[in-house]
């Protein structure tokens, strides 16, 4: 369809007449200046990809890379240093990835068989950028952060099934695995009804380990050096419960019995397939740790 730009009289008339198709124009408008994609014309056996993070958004791309690549394998180039526009806290500022953060997800990818490489992105010819989906214009406070890119690339992927395979740390077995982040609190939760459990393990950064033990004194913490290691302890685990962090991306992609503290302000994480459940209030919190620590 041709889209028609207005002059200043036209939209003026227009904003003044009908509300709705003026907010229709000025979305028009930033469709209208959306970069393109080269798309494949036929499968590769081998397809790069760009990222530059954040880590969780790297996770939720895994099944729009696998519909991309089908068959083939895939490179990824991970962009360190690039800056990223954020609300709240987050570990790395406004910055998306650094050495560090790749270092400790490359084992985890390339455990998957898909994966041939993973490395630091330096101007390698690349087949997509997965960056793309923040040129977009998605409300990227809403919805479900791997379907942004199924919209961007025109591909789909059974979100029910897991995606990433690890081997499970059987230590875990009976244990409930926790992860919270700073960003993402919701002010209705309280995890202190936890305490009450003598199994319970944290996960993620020791800045916020101390702030969960200081509400769960009996919380033990798991150190580790990859994130293959922390993937190994959240597949293991009876149970995960976890707000909108990393460690929840990990959850979903192995589809652990997990619970997602869901942040009213910014809900784009939505559980997907069998034992997946979600919670913005206290006493559904309460209720579902009951009933799923008496079923699993």
């Amino acid at each position: 369809m041709l889209f028609k730009k207005l002059n200043s009289l036209e939209k003026l008339y227009l904003k003044n007449t009908n509300k709705e198709a003026y907010q229709n124009y000025k979305y028009q408008l930033k469709v209208n200046d959306l970069p393109s994609i080269n798309f494949l014309d036929t499968p590769k056996a081998l397809v790069d990809f760009k990222h530059s993070g954040h880590l969780g958004d790297i996770i939720y791309a895994i099944p729009a890379m696998y519909a991309l690549a089908e068959n083939g394998k895939i490179n990824l180039h991970l962009n360190i240093g690039q800056r990223i526009k954020v609300d709240g806290n987050h570990p790395l500022k406004d910055i998306g990835l650094n050495e560090k953060s790749v270092a400790m997800l490359e084992p985890l990818l390339a455990l998957q068989n898909q994966f041939q490489q993973i490395d630091i992105f330096k101007n390698q010819a690349i087949d997509y950028d997965l960056d793309i989906f923040r040129q977009f214009t998605f409300d990227h406070t809403k919805g479900h952060i791997s379907r942004w890119y199924f919209n961007c690339f025109a591909v789909s992927y059974d979100l029910s099934k897991p995606w990433l395979v690890v081997p499970k740390n059987t230590s875990m077995s009976d244990k409930i695995v926790i992860a919270r982040s700073t960003r993402y609190n919701s002010p209705m939760i309280d995890y202190s009804v936890l305490k009450k459990y003598n199994n319970l393990v944290f996960v993620g950064l020791s800045e916020e380990f101390k702030l969960m033990k200081a509400i769960i004194p009996n919380l033990e913490y798991a150190r580790v050096s990859n994130f293959l290691e922390m993937a190994s302890i959240i597949a293991g685990a009876k149970l995960f419960i976890g707000n909108q962090s990393f460690p929840y991306a990990i959850a979903e992609a192995l589809k652990t019995p997990r619970m997602l503290e869901s942040y009213y302000k910014c809900p784009n994480v939505i559980p997907e397939g069998a034992n997946g459940f979600e919670f913005s209030f206290q006493p559904q919190f309460e209720l579902l740790i009951k009933k799923l620590i008496a079923q699993l």
